[in-house]
């Protein structure tokens, strides 16, 4: 176990006071001089929580996160995968092992760390400094941002003309990059997925079926790369989207929206990648789970239900449910 010196907790102490009067600036500076001394400090329930400074920067949020990590040059990249390391430090090395041996040379994988959960942060320092042409580092102290303005924030750093998103519960087994970035060289297709669906209009909108290869309504976020350029003009994640599930179909009718097609260019089974277990599912609080989704999901509704002009053609032809 880990001893804080008494200095330490003072000055902690002191940080709490100061916010306590609103008196941010001196808060932050007492943040740097724990930093200084080599602890970071985070704001937790009921008071703070101190651990050692690790041997990479540490931003306290992500609008800090924003401001101190210059965006990186990208001509030498055709595209960039965004992760978020949200914990399970296992599946993250997997994810990111695979990445490095599998996607072309020209795809650097860029990951967020949020929190260093489970020492997450940790493995994820650990294969940088092993692959630093590959692999991009952003550490932030909070791990409760939430999906949206996560992956808003990997989006902003990212120079490269195609984003991918991608989840770690996803594995590469081949290069399963190159399918994705050859459909988009269709100008009419906004992004290209591994997995898509379909709304059931029958059902008002309000459940969606497995569909492709071909034209589909949506594409789910555990692999699909986007054309930067249909993200411009404050097109994006939605920032109100706390957790995952369902804000990827509400990323994908703002897409639609914005005039865009969605492709599932081979048939699932083709492409070479699979899930292991996806913990951001299975292993969250199920009532914080359901109520999330359920937000999501009527936040899309309020928008979206009833617009079948962005819809994918129906009929004849693959991508139909």
């Amino acid at each position: 176990m880990t001893v804080v010196p008494e200095q330490v907790k003072e000055l902690a102490e002191r940080r709490v006071q100061a916010r306590a009067e609103r008196d941010f600036a001196t808060a932050d500076a007492i943040r740097d001089q724990l930093a200084e001394q080599g602890w970071l400090v985070r704001d937790v329930s009921g008071g703070y929580e101190l651990t050692p400074r690790p041997p990479y920067p540490v931003h306290p949020d992500l609008p800090a996160l924003t401001r101190a990590v210059e965006r990186p040059v990208g001509a030498a990249r055709r595209a960039t995968v965004g992760l978020l390391a949200e914990g399970w430090p296992d599946d993250l090395r997997r994810c990111v092992q695979a990445l490095v041996a599998q996607a072309p040379a020209d795809v650097v994988v860029s990951v967020l760390d949020l929190g260093n959960v489970d020492g997450a942060g940790d493995v994820l320092h650990e294969l940088a400094t092993a692959h630093p042409e590959r692999i991009e580092e952003l550490h932030v102290a909070v791990p409760t941002v939430g999906w949206g303005p996560a992956r808003a924030a990997l989006l902003a750093h990212d120079p490269a003309e195609v984003h991918i998103v991608m989840d770690c519960s996803t594995v590469l087994d081949g290069d399963a990059i190159t399918p994705l970035l050859d459909a988009l060289v269709d100008a009419s297709v906004a992004a290209a997925g591994w997995r898509g669906a379909n709304f059931d209009l029958d059902d008002g909108w309000r459940s969606v079926a497995d569909a492709g290869p071909g034209e589909v309504d949506v594409l789910l976020g555990y692999l699909m790369a986007v054309r930067r350029s249909a993200l411009t003009a404050g097109a994006g994640p939605d920032p109100k989207a706390r957790y995952y599930r369902n804000a990827d179909l509400e990323l994908s009718l703002i897409l639609r929206e914005r005039g865009g097609r969605l492709v599932v260019p081979v048939p699932p089974d083709q492409l070479p990648c699979h899930q292991e277990r996806h913990h951001g599912y299975h292993d969250v609080d199920p009532g914080y789970r359901e109520r999330e989704s359920r937000r999501n999901y009527d936040r899309l509704l309020r928008r979206f239900r009833g617009r079948t002009e962005l819809l994918a053609p129906r009929g004849s032809g693959g991508g139909d449910a």
